[in-house]
């Protein structure tokens, strides 16, 4: 069953339009990473995006092995090292460039993309 084919949780969204501003690219630490929650209308978004020098990097903050969060710890997307995205639920490891999963229960298995831009200092959507 994919994202598309799933039943929608209860005020939940997967997808946003372009243009929101998400804020200034300084709110994420250069090799980190922030969550975002958006409201729109009745829903809700939950996204992350992992920063990368002046390039970000946007997903939907759903694993695609267990449906949940990422993070059980707010902003804590990444491993130690900082080097792959980190489901702290069951150690599922995914490239932070593409979203594939490198290793764990989903392996071959991808984060959905939620795209994403650096534009003068700031985080959009796209």
């Amino acid at each position: 069953m994919t994202d598309e084919t799933a039943p929608a949780a209860v005020g939940r969204i997967w997808e946003t339009r372009a243009g929101i501003n998400l804020g200034p690219l300084d709110l994420i630490p250069d090799g980190g990473a922030r969550n975002y929650v958006l409201q729109i209308g009745e829903a809700r978004f939950h996204g992350f995006v992992v920063r990368r020098g002046e390039a970000v990097f946007g997903y939907v903050d759903r694993c695609p092995h267990a449906g949940l969060p990422l993070a059980q710890e707010l902003d804590r997307y990444l491993t130690p090292d900082g080097d792959l995205i980190l489901c702290s639920w069951h150690g599922a490891v995914f490239k932070v460039e593409d979203g594939a999963c490198v290793g764990g229960p989903c392996t071959g298995a991808r984060l959905k993309p939620w795209p994403v831009e650096a534009r003068e200092g700031r985080v959009v959507t796209a």
